[in-house]
């Protein structure tokens, strides 16, 4: 039996009743199809598909269309989850006026549920004045890979007392602004259980340790599909990549060696339409 959908409410819920809050990237509908099922109560669809999905080195590039098109595939497969659709770069920081057309667009045209942005203190407006068109938000703060360029790259955020103020007041800040929950991406376990004991929203930590209220990872990370680098907060729980290489080079050495296809993977005629094809 479908269950129904999983609410913001409940989201908020669960950090009131001590549940962990579940969530995974997808980007298409098979994927989303399986994530929904396995029961994670969240789908990301992340700008991460930026590197992970069409090759790209950072997550700057992807497009407003491309985000569309890829949340649209995912509501189609995805029925339970709740899905979270993300903001590409420069699709919310030009202008307020701006940030609430692209964030309607997600919701509107791809069918997400909620949307998230990246930022803190600096973006507590813009949470504002997106939550007060009617568009749930989640906020992101830490590592926020649209910005690698001025955090230096893929580095952990909040290592020393007076930066990981700043990430308290940024979690308050994008609390007091609306938003219904927290990404906290790679940020000390002791300064993620500080922000997570703070605020009243539910945390989501991705490299932030155990003491957030739910824990994301990005699924082709989680199950060995994208070999560029691995995250040191990443856990592999298969090694698919591995798996359809070997799928490939056996399809590969079978039709080589004309092994496939096999009787069994073909079509037959009646034998009479068969002796007149031959006659012919």
């Amino acid at each position: 039996m479908t269950r129904s959908k999983v609410t913001i409410l409940e989201i908020q819920n669960k950090k009131e009743n001590g549940q962990k809050i579940t969530m995974l990237t997808a980007y298409d509908y098979p994927t989303a199809l399986l994530v929904d099922r396995a029961g994670i109560d969240m789908i990301l669809v992340g700008d991460s598909l930026a590197m992970v999905v069409l090759g790209l080195e950072t997550t700057v590039p992807v497009t407003m269309e491309e985000m569309i098109h890829h949340i649209r595939a995912v509501t189609r497969g995805a029925k339970r989850a709740h899905i979270v659709g993300d903001l590409p770069f420069l699709s919310y920081q030009t202008s307020i006026e701006e940030a609430i057309r692209n964030a309607g667009r997600l919701l509107k045209e791809g069918g997400a549920d909620s949307v998230k942005l990246e930022g803190g203190v600096e973006m507590a407006e813009v949470v504002h004045a997106v939550v007060k068109a009617g568009i749930p938000v989640m906020g992101h703060i830490g590592l926020t890979p649209q910005t690698l360029s001025k955090l230096g790259g893929f580095k952990a955020q909040g290592r020393d007392a007076e930066a990981a103020k700043r990430l308290i007041e940024d979690a308050e800040a994008l609390q007091d602004a609306g938003a219904y929950s927290i990404v906290l991406e790679a940020i000390p376990t002791p300064v993620a259980k500080r922000i997570t004991e703070s605020v009243r929203i539910p945390t989501i930590g991705i490299g932030a340790g155990p003491h957030c209220d739910g824990q994301v990872l990005v699924t082709h990370d989680l199950v060995g599909l994208f070999d560029r680098f691995v995250p040191r907060f990443v856990k592999q729980y298969a090694q698919l990549g591995k798996a359809m290489v070997e799928a490939f080079e056996t399809f590969r050495r079978e039709v080589e060696e004309g092994i496939f296809p096999g009787p069994e993977h073909g079509f037959s005629m009646k034998p009479e339409e068969e002796a007149k094809l031959e006659a012919d």
